[in-house]
Formats: C-alpha cells, structure tokens, sequence
C-alpha cells in the first residue's frame, strides 16, 4: 500500500483539529454556565406566570361552581387578576428591597472602598423591575384561564374549557422551566399538574360545600 506524502497528513490534522478544538469549546462553555443564576430569575417567571394561572383558575371554577351567570364568573376572574397582580408586585418589591438593604448593610460592614461598593451595588436586584416583572408574570398567567371562559356561554362547557386549558397551559410551563434550567421535564409538569389540579378542586369543592350547608350568595 502506498504511503500517504507528508503534505496530505498535514491537511488532514489541520482539518480535524478545529472541528474537535470546536467541540471542546462548546462543552466547556456549557459546563461553565451559571444555571444557578439563571434559576433565579427563571423561578420568579416561572412562579409568577403558574400562580396567576392557577390562581384565576381556581377562582372561576368556585364561582362556577355556584354561580352559572356567565357575567359574574367573568367579574369574579378579572379581579382576582387585577388583585393578585398587584398583590405579586408589591410582595416581590418588599422582599427585593429587603434583601438590597440587606446586602448593603452588609458591605458597609466589611468596610468596602466607595469605588468597590459602586460596582457591587451594579450587580444588586433591583426592586421595582422586580415587582413590575412579578406583576407582569401573574397577569400572563392569569389571563389564559380568563381568556378561556370568555368565549363559552353554556356553564358545564365553560368549566371544562378552564380545566383544560389551565392542564395545557401548566404542562407549557412545565416544559419551559425544564428545558431552561436543565432539569427532567417529566416531574416539572407533573408537579404543576398536580398542583393545580389540587387547588381547582379544592376551590370548586369548598365553594360547594359553603353552598350546601345553607349559605346563599
């Protein structure tokens, strides 16, 4: 078998050694990656988007559940959104304005330099695009159930159009937060399945037993 000349060896090192180099890149940018930082941000989204889902869920199903006015259900579901978003906002604002006072108290204990405690205060959360971002999460999340029943005149329909686009809509969230923070995404949607199917049944069947013991609305 014939050798193969020295200046083909070459260009076939030189071919194969960007492409592995590549590779290799790619891998370690991954394994560097801050998930942990990401997760943080990724859970108040996440949080936000799934409370305002089920809790305006929740909310329509106990009204229905005592109430076939279509008007009523929908009144009932606007402002739980209008009250959790802002509930969201000015919880998310206390909490991230606490743990900024928190962390600025903190470095004026160790004595930082003013140009240090500058750069530090850079990388601090910042209240109000936390309470907006908070506010804003609920509220997407609130309105797909809202949306949902908004189009269904008859009561019993209406009910299993918010179940199920409530069961959608948490599994797409499921997924979402899975995929972003590389976590399984079979237990992060059965965990919001589960959740929020606990909490509409548990809303829908307490409203019903109020009603069966004699309380009228």
């Amino acid at each position: 078998m014939a050798a193969i000349p020295s200046h083909e060896q070459v260009s076939l090192s030189q071919v194969r050694i960007p492409v592995d180099m590549e590779a290799h890149a790619h891998e370690a940018e991954d394994n560097h990656f801050d998930y942990h930082q990401r997760a943080q941000w990724l859970r108040a989204a996440v949080l936000g988007a799934t409370d305002g889902l089920v809790s305006v869920a929740s909310l329509l199903m106990g009204v229905g559940a005592v109430k076939k006015d279509f008007k009523a259900m929908l009144l009932a579901g606007f402002a739980g959104l209008v009250a959790g978003a802002c509930s969201m906002a000015i919880g998310e604002f206390v909490s991230v304005y606490t743990q900024y006072d928190i962390a600025i108290a903190q470095m004026k204990r160790e004595e930082k330099t003013k140009n240090s405690e500058d750069m530090e205060k850079e990388k601090l959360p910042n209240p109000v695009q936390a309470a907006f971002a908070s506010a804003l999460a609920f509220s997407v999340g609130g309105l797909v159930p809202l949306l949902g029943a908004a189009f269904i005149k008859e009561h019993k329909m209406r009910l299993r159009l918010v179940v199920a686009v409530a069961s959608l809509t948490l599994v797409v969230f499921g997924v979402i937060g899975a995929k972003l923070g590389r976590t399984p995404v079979v237990s992060s949607c059965a965990r919001l399945l589960v959740g929020g199917w606990m909490a509409m049944a548990i809303t829908f069947g307490m409203t019903k037993f109020i009603v069966s013991t004699g309380l009228q609305f």
